[in-house]
């Protein structure tokens, strides 16, 4: 198996207020994109690496870069049909800098032979609370021993994500990871458990926290 991975890193991370692109801010010393970048590269069944980056910016050495679009699919999409080959195809975003060679291998794995698509996920372990159509009033308590925090890496069939990225521009905007669109389709999405240390990189708070873990994961080696 030889696998390409396609690392979302267009995002403009309004919400981190840093003012500029998400992927390229510091964090331990270093670019939310270079630690996914390196795990990606410890982990042999991945050949080429494409990274979707803000128009104006080059893509770190080692990989292939390609601009990204206006929403995330589009950036998907874009990479993706910049690779000649690759199956299955890898998808991470670059905001997810914790992520490990080990999570990267297992989600591999799961793509068993019945699936479409392998998806990082961690078990919800908070409980959960369905608001009211006001936003403040509880409707009712979900049962969370169904419930998962899904995360990236998402591994898929070449075809499959192709199908998937072909829906209209609607389906791409709506969605907010490429797995909801292969569930769409009516595919089958496998969930792989991951660590809960494998957290999007969304606010300050967040890129505070990233920073703690990575530097003591250097200090650690």
């Amino acid at each position: 198996m030889t696998a390409v991975a396609l690392v979302v890193a267009a995002g403009r991370g309004e919400r981190l207020g840093t003012g500029g692109p998400k992927a390229f801010v510091m964090c331990g010393g270093r670019s939310l994109l270079e630690w996914s970048i390196d795990a990606l590269k410890a982990v042999p069944e991945i050949g080429h690496i494409v990274v979707a980056t803000p128009p104006g910016i080059e893509a770190p050495a080692g990989t292939t870069g390609v601009f990204g679009g206006d929403e995330r699919s589009h950036s998907v999409r874009a990479a993706l049909h910049h690779t000649l080959a690759g199956d299955p195809v890898l998808v991470h975003d670059a905001a997810r800098p914790l992520v490990t060679p080990a999570i990267i291998r297992a989600t591999l794995a799961g793509l068993d032979a019945e699936a479409d698509a392998a998806i990082a996920a961690a078990p919800v372990t908070d409980t959960i609370k369905k608001s009211a159509g006001d936003g403040r009033t509880v409707e009712r308590t979900l049962d969370r021993s169904a419930l998962w925090a899904i995360q990236t890496p998402q591994v898929f069939r070449r075809a499959v994500l192709e199908r998937a990225l072909a829906q209209p521009h609607e389906a791409l905007a709506a969605a907010t990871d490429d797995a909801s669109l292969v569930e769409n389709m009516g595919g089958v999405v496998r969930l792989v458990e991951s660590s809960r240390e494998n957290f999007k990189v969304t606010t300050p708070d967040d890129l505070k926290l990233a920073d703690l873990l990575l530097r003591a994961r250097a200090a650690a080696r």
